[in-house]
């Protein structure tokens, strides 16, 4: 006990506060307290996903939720994994070893993490130029014969979503919807993500918009069979072939579960829905104020933005912190704003960000 009141006033009190009613800053939402239940139930039986004798359930639940969750997105099956870095990595390597490609072809706005898989599976990577709305511009593509192309469905900066009817075009096409893929299951705004379902994989961050604890992403495939065969090591030791990057891994689903039977799809998209409207309120605004620049309506609930008469720095500066952060966009610094968080008070974000507009003038 002495320990945790050590400790609580750190990690408690000095964290960001995430479900504040002015946070909006990161793709990081507050997690659900169904899954704060079920996170600690998992540290206590620290079961180990990569033998399934000491995870029964675990396995089976992590079977249920992919088999739910895996049709919204026209894939076959998959697994979770810590993250959509490893994600990425997971269906860069497939598309290296299961179709022969030679290199990575993304767009210059694609996460990072694409080009860290390049480096570490030896591939060589083409970026393309982005269009005005921060899309993949088609008109720069190169031959795709021999290319894995990774399709970036809500990009990190702006949330934009690249032309998905490019999906087929080369060997391999991977999307990384680490973002935006949730808006699945959204009935209003599915259609956004409209031919990823002819994707060979999909990178899904549980730990973003399905509102997991970190670490939770999915990897997905459209051929499970043909994927796993490429991604899979055997041992002496394992009762069955360790599939993906990681070896031992938490039992992940079991949160997810959790809050898909609690909230259940029209739940979880009536969050989506929700922050989706309160991105285009905000858009609104800005666009209605003589003080502030509009980069672009949101595509998927970020809205990126700049004051017309001063610096972005001074306006975060006149916030209170986790109301907004920046990204740089053609060497310019920006205002990004990131609907993730369902417990939003938009107009009180609203108020204080024209109000913050007027004192950094």
């Amino acid at each position: 006990m002495r320990a945790l009141e050590m400790l609580s006033g750190h990690v408690l009190d000095r964290a960001a506060q995430l479900g504040s009613p002015t946070s909006l800053a990161h793709m990081d939402p507050p997690t659900p307290w169904i899954t704060w239940a079920m996170a600690l139930w998992n540290a206590s039986l620290n079961q180990n996903m990569l033998h399934e004798m000491t995870s029964p359930f675990a396995t089976q639940a992590e079977a249920l939720v992919l088999s739910w969750l895996a049709p919204y997105f026209g894939m076959q099956g998959g697994h979770f994994c810590a993250g959509s870095t490893i994600a990425n990595l997971t269906g860069i390597w497939a598309a290296r070893d299961a179709a022969g490609v030679k290199k990575v072809v993304t767009s210059q706005a694609a996460h990072l993490s694409v080009e860290k898989a390049c480096r570490l599976l030896g591939l060589e990577l083409v970026k393309v130029a982005v269009d005005r709305q921060g899309r993949l511009d088609c008109k720069h593509l190169p031959n795709l014969n021999d290319a894995c192309l990774v399709l970036t469905a809500g990009t990190t900066a702006t949330g934009a979503i690249d032309p998905l009817d490019l999906v087929g075009a080369a060997k391999w096409t991977h999307v990384d919807a680490a973002w935006a893929g949730p808006l699945r299951l959204s009935q209003t705004h599915s259609g956004r993500l409209d031919g990823i379902e002819a994707a060979d994989s999909v990178a899904v961050s549980a730990h973003k918009w399905l509102f997991q604890p970190k670490d939770s992403a999915l990897v997905m495939f459209r051929n499970l069979e043909i994927a796993n065969e490429a991604i899979s090591f055997g041992g002496g030791y394992l009762t069955r072939p360790n599939i993906g990057v990681q070896g031992s891994r938490s039992a992940a689903a079991i949160p997810l579960l959790a809050t898909l039977l609690a909230w259940g799809r029209e739940g979880l998209a009536q969050r989506l829905d929700h922050l989706m409207q309160m991105a285009e309120v905000l858009a609104d605004a800005i666009e209605k104020s003589d003080r502030l620049e509009l980069w672009g309506r949101p595509q998927t609930a970020i809205n990126v933005f700049r004051p017309v008469c001063s610096s972005t720095a001074a306006l975060l500066q006149a916030l209170p912190p986790g109301v907004l952060s920046t990204c740089v966009l053609d060497g310019q610094t920006w205002a990004r704003s990131v609907a993730a968080n369902p417990l939003v008070d938009m107009d009180l974000v609203v108020e204080r960000i024209l109000a913050a507009s007027r004192e950094d003038a």
